[in-house]
């Protein structure tokens, strides 16, 4: 079964009684090369467990499911239960677990079906989920890679090199923990339903150890989302707003200190700027 085809992906919808869900986000591929290249760009193979978020129909699941060892799709909406049981019949090594992605216990989920196996990700996520699911995954240790087919913009802002105004804290924070590589495009009429815009498959690797040393990675953090809470204003006004417990005047001599002017907005700053400037403003607090 061509799992791309137009006219088998509207009769097979159709014996189900299946009708797309705006809400869910739910667009689904009808050119077999794009699974195919998603799941190449994965580097899946019998080693490894791959967990899927929002299979669809299945087209990226059965490539991922001819290349891993074993494929852990979670799907929320339920109409598609079964017509996933029908797309993944020839493919023991595939499971559909029913479920919201964001309520499982991955660590759980992930010990109890790829025991033996290195587990990834690979998924074409729905928009409105992208950055919940992404956070979800970068704190889950165990998850060594993921690939994922995003929206094009915000692929984009994911892989932007540090210091560019493209980035921002959650691409900070990703990279972070993950080298991320930005590999191919997918156009909005690869879809059915076509989506507004372009999408793009992001690919991050899980780094052996975070990108900079930190003594207090809560504090870290704390200090690089405050940097972005005022997106137009400095760096400056931005962590006064963040941070109360800390004066102008000692956020500009922590930043002076850093070698930062005082006028740089955050959005400037690299891992490594964040990562001095925490520590110096933590030392002061104490």
């Amino acid at each position: 079964m061509n799992l791309c085809d137009y006219d088998t992906i509207r009769a097979l919808l159709g014996r189900h009684g299946f009708h797309f869900s705006k809400s869910m986000g739910q667009n689904f591929l009808i050119d077999p090369e794009v699974p195919a290249r998603i799941a190449e760009a994965s580097q899946a193979d019998r080693s490894c467990g791959v967990l899927e978020i929002g299979p669809g129909i299945g087209p990226l699941t059965a490539e991922l499911a001819q290349r891993a060892g074993k494929v852990v799709s979670v799907e929320l909406d339920k109409t598609l239960l079964p017509v996933l049981a029908e797309t993944m019949a020839p493919y023991p090594n595939v499971e559909i677990v029913p479920g919201d992605v964001m309520k499982l216990d991955l660590d759980t989920l992930i010990a109890e079906k790829f025991q033996g196996l290195t587990p990834i990700v690979c998924a074409n996520l729905p928009y409105n989920i992208t950055t919940p699911v992404l956070t979800r995954i970068i704190e889950t240790p165990c998850l060594k890679t993921v690939t994922v087919l995003i929206q094009k913009e915000v692929a984009q802002r994911l892989a932007a090199p540090q210091g560019s105004a493209d980035g921002g804290s959650f691409s900070l924070f990703l990279q972070y923990y993950m080298e991320s590589e930005l590999l191919f495009d997918v156009p909005r009429e690869k879809f059915h339903p076509a989506p507004k815009v372009t999408s793009a498959v992001l690919r991050c690797v899980r780094r052996d150890h975070p990108a900079v040393e930190v003594a207090d990675e809560a504090f870290f953090f704390r200090v690089m989302r405050g940097a972005f809470l005022l997106r137009r204003k400095t760096l400056a006004n931005s962590l006064c707003a963040a941070l109360p417990g800390f004066s102008k005047e000692q956020i500009l001599d922590a930043m002076s200190r850093c070698g930062l002017p005082a006028d740089i907005r955050g959005e400037r700053l690299t891992l490594q700027d964040f990562a001095d400037l925490a520590a110096i403003l933590n030392s002061a607090e104490k």
